[in-house]
């Protein structure tokens, strides 16, 4: 009689739960998402008095057989890969610094400090990022009152510039996860590193990298998603010649008005980019589901 109890409760539960998530789930990815892949097989016929929409793969083979398109989509996978290294280089060290360096006492302290920054709008940081680097910025004007140099430096509207950029907006998403996974790490593998005569790089390389493999792969994935659809860090740092493939779907759905084009091109960026991080995931001989759990 109790186990029944319990089970009708475990039901009623489980319902007044799962409804509400189920019905986000649905309204804010599902429904949005179909939709968006019924428009990207319809092109319109405005040959008749009324506008016919056909089922067509053309929206799909534009993107194949303009060079522009599939060139700035490699271009962006490039750079967003470049970013992750970025970001991982840097975030090794820190998150090392942060495990196994500082003391308890300092350690929350060093975490809320590293989150600061992200605490404020992303927009924010961006134009921050524009007032400091550009020509008639705090770091132009400083070198030139100091007379390192003669003239401003163009430290923004490039490429490099957008990379530093976005590698600094997305660098707390590589931060975190590697944090939590070296702070497993057990100390005494290091010190017995040490002892048997490894050096710093020996110890890296074999020990804190390997152990820290689960993370790397969570926060890499993060990252480059995150620099893959990023819009706004491009547009505004990037320049007039830094174009992102964001910049060319926003300009199907808003300029051109072809919601078509753009959401062929919004489900190519999603597919080829589970398709890399698949790839990744395969040569890292890493399972998703585990690498979510970290």
């Amino acid at each position: 009689m109790k186990s029944s109890t319990k089970k009708k409760q475990f039901q009623w539960h489980f319902f007044v739960f799962f409804i509400p998530v189920f019905l986000w789930i649905m309204i804010m990815f599902v429904l949005p998402q179909g939709e968006l892949v019924r428009l990207s097989f319809m092109v319109p016929d405005y040959s008749q008095e009324e506008i016919v929409n056909n089922l067509s793969l053309e929206n799909y083979a534009n993107f194949f057989t303009e060079p522009i398109y599939w060139r700035t989509f490699m271009r962006t996978a490039i750079f967003s890969i470049f970013i992750t290294v970025i970001d991982l280089i840097i975030a090794l060290p820190v998150a090392f610094f942060i495990t196994k360096v500082v003391g308890l006492k300092f350690k929350g302290l060093i975490l809320i400090l590293t989150m600061l920054p992200f605490w404020v709008s992303g927009l924010i940081r961006v134009y921050g990022w524009i007032t400091f680097f550009r020509e008639s910025g705090v770091l132009n004007t400083t070198l030139i009152k100091m007379g390192l140099i003669d003239s401003p430096w163009p430290m923004v509207y490039n490429d490099m510039s957008m990379i530093l950029c976005l590698s600094y907006t997305t660098i707390l998403y590589m931060i975190i996860p590697i944090i939590g996974v070296m702070d497993s790490l057990d100390d005494a593998y290091i010190e017995a590193a040490y002892d048997l005569g490894s050096n710093k790089i020996i110890v890296w390389f074999k020990i804190i990298i390997p152990h820290c493999v689960p993370g790397i792969i969570s926060g890499a994935i993060v990252v480059f998603m995150y620099a893959m659809g990023s819009y706004m860090t491009p547009k505004l740092v990037g320049g007039k010649n830094s174009l992102w493939f964001t910049e060319q779907i926003y300009d199907k759905f808003i300029q051109s008005d072809n919601w078509n084009q753009g959401a062929a091109f919004g489900l190519i960026l999603l597919v080829l980019s589970s398709i890399m991080i698949g790839i990744a995931l395969k040569l890292s001989r890493q399972k998703f589901n585990e690498v979510v759990a970290k």
